[in-house]
């Protein structure tokens, strides 16, 4: 289909047809205070801003262009100059494998980011000097573009690029990543910056080359197939073309091009906007960051079409990542790629977490929130900015690196892995860092008296609609008190009313409560907002409490792995460990889900702020929040465990036992619903307990203990109390009488509340006589000294320990295992668990009397690494390789793949090498889903007219 043709067949719609109902403020109007702890990032990456030379961002730009690039070195890593031999090439002049390398096919990408961070910054802090860059940069743009557009090299004049229009034609002939590499999403990252230089700075420059591109762009899609342009952007990596939808349609509307905004839909991908309207999930092992930023230009296409499939398919696609793909701090994927929903401790891997992925989140949050309200994207906006974006900046200064991190794991003992000049999140963290102020305060789109507070980061707003000057005061996120003062900016009238919308964060705990001044208020709650409408005066100050409290919330598959969060902040443990720590987190728990901390912290246990440095201790553990920028190992999640019983901090010597179906007293403590009074705690603990007797899981003299801790528990933050227990029904003697088995299913543990002598308050325990009277059991226990890999499975071959105590005193403990569907057998000493699969290890042990105590326990066994293999075709001058793994018991997770020049990247898709003058060698190896990652096999492609040498682990056809 032609150009004209596609010009004659559709209709101009660049008008606005769906507007947001909520609107930020210019960035200039924010400003984030240097007390914030956003101030750090924000200061660290205006320095480079301003010093980072923009002869340096354009050298491989003027290389390609056959312009002097001034002497300057180019950025580097994936941001360097090609091969030697690169020439300026057009869309027919591919040069052959050898002299196009992977690692530099993406230049360009990271100048665009740049370009963007400065309009940014200028937008934000008016500094001329940051004026002076951009127009600097965009200028030396234009001259690129003209010197390629004279060559007559180019399929259009408009052609921008740091590389050779030959890239381009190779994707519509469906060239893997490899021969190629993502050309149409280095094209958005040069657009995005020039657009952001026009929006934010008002270059009219940057408008023009960005127009100019458009065009060009448009003659290179318009002459596709529809079935074509879905192919290309199916292809994973190669196809990956960043938001060029978002782009083409906010172009559309700069240069009132119809046009523009119909080849923006010409990037749509029919199947995952299909999949997203209709809530089907195909979002496992599909490349996150390739397909997040669509998602952003399906929302500006909805606004500028009005059609609802765009929304409905965002709506639909977000729930299939939040929460179910989401890491504690915001990010998703394992090694780029989504894993199966719902699957948060189950996809842990060692490259968690990639920056860049989050960064798209953030903007698609903001952006559904503006046209939802809906407050759960601005909780999770909450989450990701503090917890990923801001940690993921490293608190270092430099001139050269912007110092953010491409992956922020969460496996145990991770480190972020910061650094990145010239990568994807290189990019994007450049821009990350520069724009805290952009989500603070929205206003109503219709209503110029309405202010939406959204995050409680300490700023400042201008609100000249208002005339006012809108302050927030407070230590967030260590504290969750503000202070929002009203004051005259420029002639505002006292007792002219504004309408003030406080966001109700998630991580509230109890009420919020508001106050002007000293007096209190009451406040509607309206869709997760304080709505506050009332004629003010300047200097009036509206205090809000927003109380917060250490919590651990779990992992949805996994609810003993946990992160540990205060208020907003997710607090990482320190320590050089790399296998998962084992903490009593429930053992410390309170009704209202709070933890207990270390030591007497009156602040942290009432849940008014953290310490000054941020820091608390759990079971002698340091942990504090992961946005510090430091460079340290971290655990981002624990594990719930522990040895023996306690309550709110206050512990016993009694072991935690579990019956034959592997629950505890603690599951029944804590079934849902949580108890919510302390009364209702005494009713949960007094059942558990009993049960827990009944089942023979307690002494008599552990049952006292027990019962004991749970009084003397602060469980709620009302105090403790003193405890007894009524003795004569614990006796030896009544617990060597004999009952009925109906008495003993029907005997309770009750409780009530009484004064002492001196008036003060105790909780008194009776414990009936048939309980009392209940048979003590053996108690039998599996364990295992050998860890699992965070996937859960044993990597290695567990040895297995069989662990029986006589309770009752009685003797004569006779003990027996039984492994999977064996027979049972006597237990004698710990063996190994020999061969990889899905074990079930059954324990027994009977006293002399006939009392049994069971246990069973899973064990999920694959200590063998899958081996992949290769299979190579021949294609004349080239190869075509296919890369196969095989993993009968986990399954196979991936196979990863890199060559000369390439990164280690994940392979999806047969991919085609061209033969050089000299051996290449493609190194390749396959993990499964255990965590096992197969020894890398080398594959080694002969020159030019040589014989390949035999191997084992590649086939010649």
């Amino acid at each position: 289909m032609d150009q004209a043709a596609v010009v004659s067949a559709m209709t101009a719609v660049t008008g606005i047809r769906t507007a947001p109902t909520l609107r930020p403020f210019p960035m200039d109007r924010v400003r984030i205070a240097d007390d914030s702890a956003f101030a750090r990032a924000r200061d660290q990456m205006l320095h480079l801003a301003k010093v980072y030379p923009v002869d340096r961002l354009l050298a491989v730009f003027r290389s390609n262009a056959g312009l002097d690039t001034l002497g300057a070195a180019a950025p580097g890593n994936w941001e360097d100059f090609g091969h030697p031999n690169e020439q300026p090439w057009g869309e027919e002049d591919y040069p052959g494998r050898e002299n196009a390398q992977t690692a530099n096919l993406l230049r360009g990408h990271y100048a665009g980011h740049f370009l963007s961070m400065l309009s940014l910054a200028y937008a934000g802090e008016r500094d001329e000097a940051l004026r002076a860059k951009v127009d600097e940069f965009v200028a030396g743009l234009g001259e690129v573009q003209r010197a390629l557009a004279a060559t007559g090299r180019y399929s259009h004049p408009g052609f921008l690029a740091a590389y050779g229009e030959w890239q381009f034609s190779r994707l519509e002939n469906f060239a893997p990543y490899g021969e190629i590499w993502a050309p149409y999403y280095t094209t958005h990252k040069i657009m995005a910056g020039l657009l952001d230089a026009y929006e934010l700075v008002g270059s009219s420059q940057a408008r023009d080359i960005a127009v100019a591109m458009g065009h060009w762009v448009a003659h290179r899609l318009t002459r596709l197939e529809h079935e074509r342009i879905q192919q290309m952007w199916s292809l994973y990596i190669a196809g990956e073309y960043g938001g060029m939808n978002e782009t083409m349609a906010r172009l559309s509307v700069i240069a009132d091009e119809p046009l523009f905004l119909e080849v923006a839909r010409l990037f749509d991908q029919d199947h995952l906007l299909d999949a997203g309207a209709k809530r089907h999930d195909v979002l496992t092992d599909m490349h996150a960051n390739q397909h997040l930023p669509q998602l952003i230009g399906y929302l500006h296409e909805y606004e500028l079409t009005g059609q609802q499939r765009y929304l409905d398919a965002v709506l639909g696609l977000w729930d299939q990542i939040v929460p179910g793909r989401i890491y504690a701090h915001g990010g998703t994927g394992e090694s780029e790629l989504w894993g199966p929903p719902g699957a948060v401790a189950g996809d842990i891997g060692h490259r968690n977490a990639e920056t860049c992925a989050t960064y798209n989140l953030l903007k698609l949050a903001r952006l559904l929130f503006a046209y939802t309200r809906d407050p759960r994207f601005m909780a999770y906006y909450e989450r990701g900015v503090l917890n990923h974006i801001l940690a993921s900046r490293r608190s270092v200064d430099s001139e050269t690196s912007p110092e953010v991190a491409y992956m922020f794991p969460v496996h145990p003992g991770a480190l972020a892995e910061f650094d990145n000049i010239g990568t994807c999140c290189g990019g994007t963290g450049l821009e990350n860092h520069v724009k805290y102020q952009d989500t603070v305060f929205f206003a109503s789109a219709d209503d110029d008296s309405e202010l939406w507070i959204n995050l409680f980061s300490p700023s400042t707003l201008q609100w000249r609609e208002q005339n006012v000057t809108v302050q927030l005061s407070t230590a967030y996120p260590f504290s969750g008190a503000v202070a929002v003062r009203i004051d005259d900016a420029d002639g505002f009238i006292d007792g002219t009313p504004l309408t003030l919308r406080i966001r109700i964060p998630e991580w509230v705990v109890g009420d919020v409560t508001l106050h002007v001044d000293e007096s209190p208020i009451d406040a509607l709650a309206e869709g997760g907002y304080l709505v506050v409408r009332r004629p003010w005066t300047s200097g009036e100050t509206l205090h809000i409490d927003a109380p917060m409290a250490l919590r651990s919330h779990p992992t949805p598959d996994d609810a003993t792995l946990q992160s540990v969060e205060f208020g907003p902040s997710v607090l990482v443990a320190r320590s050089d460990a790399t296998t998962t720590l084992e903490l009593p987190l429930a053992q410390r728990r309170r009704l209202d889900g709070s933890l207990c901390v270390d030591g007497a912290d009156d602040a942290v246990d009432a849940g008014a702020a953290l310490p000054a440095d941020g820091a608390v201790r759990i079971a002698g553990i340091r942990f504090e929040p992961v946005w510090t920028g430091k460079d340290e190992r971290y655990h981002m999640y624990v594990r719930s465990a522990g040895a023996t019983i306690g309550f709110a901090g206050v512990g016993t010597d009694v072991p935690v036992r579990t019956r034959q179906d592997g629950r505890s007293l603690f599951d029944d403590v804590w079934a849902v619903p949580v108890p919510a009074t302390r009364s209702a705690f005494y009713d949960r603990v007094g059942e558990a307990a009993a049960a827990a007797r009944r089942d023979g899981l307690l002494t008599n003299d552990e049952l006292a203990s027990v019962l004991g801790a749970a009084a003397t528990a602060d469980v709620d933050g009302a105090g403790t109390h003193a405890v007894g227990v009524v003795e004569e029904s614990l006796t030896a003697a009544v617990s060597n009488a004999v009952v009925s088995s109906a008495a003993v299913t029907s005997a309770a543990v009750t409780w009530a509340e009484q004064a002492d002598a001196g008036g003060l308050s105790r909780i008194v325990w009776t414990v009936s006589s048939a309980l009392a009277a209940a048979p003590i059991l053996p108690s039998v226990a599996i364990t295992t000294g050998t860890a699992t890999a965070p996937s859960g499975w044993f990597t290695t071959v567990p040895t297995v320990r069989i662990d029986a105590e006589d309770l009752a005193g009685i003797g004569g403990l006779r003990v027996e295992v039984a492994v999977d569907d064996g027979e049972w057998a006597p237990y004698r000493e710990s063996f190994e668990l020999q061969g990889d699969g899905a074990h079930r290890v059954r324990a027994r042990v009977t006293d002399a009397a006939g009392g049994k105590g069971h246990a069973v326990r899973e064990f999920a066994v694959d200590a063998t690494a899958p081996i992949a293999h290769a299979t190579v075709r021949r294609l004349g001058a080239s190869v075509e390789i296919t890369l196969t793994a095989v993993d009968e018991v986990s399954g196979v997770e991936r196979i990863q793949w890199e060559g000369q020049g390439t990164f280690w990247a994940t392979f999806q898709e047969a991919f085609v090498r061209a033969l050089s003058d000299r051996e290449q060698v493609i190194e390749f190896a396959a993990t499964d889903r255990a965590g096992n990652e197969g020894a890398r096999e080398r594959l080694v492609l002969p020159a030019r007219g040589d014989a390949p040498a035999a191997g084992e682990n590649a086939t010649w056809t």
